[in-house]
């Protein structure tokens, strides 16, 4: 086995073996954040703990790139495919877009999905919605409440901004007025966008599908009576050549 193929294998390996214990991280990591944005009255001892454990986790995450990087056999190559990545443990304000590896969990919902494309696609896109929903509904009502004169002051409000700002329909009757939520508010706004697309690429996918299926259903039908026809004219023909001989044979008799 070759050195390239080797650490490929071991990265794989690697990425198998902490899978499930990242994903169970991810979702204590969204939990850590969420709490004391849900329960802002709770004791402050607490809240000082559940940023430290989130402070941990984070460190996990951190030291789960840096042994990815370093099992990777192409590093830079493994630093440019994986820019999402580097940005979230890089950038504090990120830290709680790590929780998005709870997807990785869905891949186990591919056998149930299907080998098509479009299957693991509409499970991707669930599941990310939902995510990206609820930790921008989360994000954008910890920065509201610290605005001067907030718009969005629960969890409801935010959700429901949040719906609305996704799908790009924006009521306006709910919006952020903090820098910081107008930040959330525009990546959401992007997500939207994205899910917009791919959305629609699915769905024109299924009717080119439809139509190719169509198609090869009228070229077999087209065969099929290329061969019916075939068929007859043979038939036709020996009916002639039976009535012929018959003929024949009848004249024959007769002149006998």
């Amino acid at each position: 086995m070759g050195r390239a193929a080797a650490g490929a294998a071991r990265l794989s390996k690697w990425e198998r073996q902490t899978g499930w214990p990242l994903t169970l991280a991810a979702v204590a990591f969204l939990a850590a954040y969420a709490w004391p944005i849900l329960d802002p009255d709770m004791p402050s001892d607490r809240a000082q703990a559940l940023g430290t454990f989130g402070v941990v986790i984070w460190a996990v995450f951190v030291a789960d790139y840096l042994i990815r990087v370093a099992l990777a056999d192409d590093r830079p190559r493994f630093v440019r495919h994986h820019i999402f990545d580097l940005t979230v443990i890089v950038l504090p304000v990120l830290r709680p877009l790590r929780a998005l590896r709870v997807l990785t969990a869905l891949g186990f919902l591919n056998r149930r999905s299907g080998t098509a494309l479009r299957g693991r696609v509409i499970t991707y896109v669930i599941g990310a919605v939902t995510l990206v929903v609820t930790i921008a509904a989360l994000a954008v009502l910890d920065a509201e409440r610290r605005g001067k004169d907030p718009n969005i002051i629960d969890i409801g409000d935010a959700l429901w901004w949040a719906v609305t700002t996704i799908t790009t329909v924006g009521y306006g009757d709910r919006y952020p007025t903090t820098g910081e939520g107008r930040l959330v508010g525009f990546g959401l706004m992007l997500a939207g966008i994205a899910l917009l697309g791919v959305i629609t690429a699915t769905v024109a996918s299924w009717f080119l599908e439809r139509v190719e299926d169509l198609t090869a259903t009228e070229k077999r039908a087209e065969v099929t009576l290329d061969h019916v026809l075939v068929e007859v004219r043979a038939l036709r023909a020996e009916l002639h050549e039976i009535r012929g001989a018959n003929q024949r044979d009848s004249r024959e008799r007769l002149h006998e």
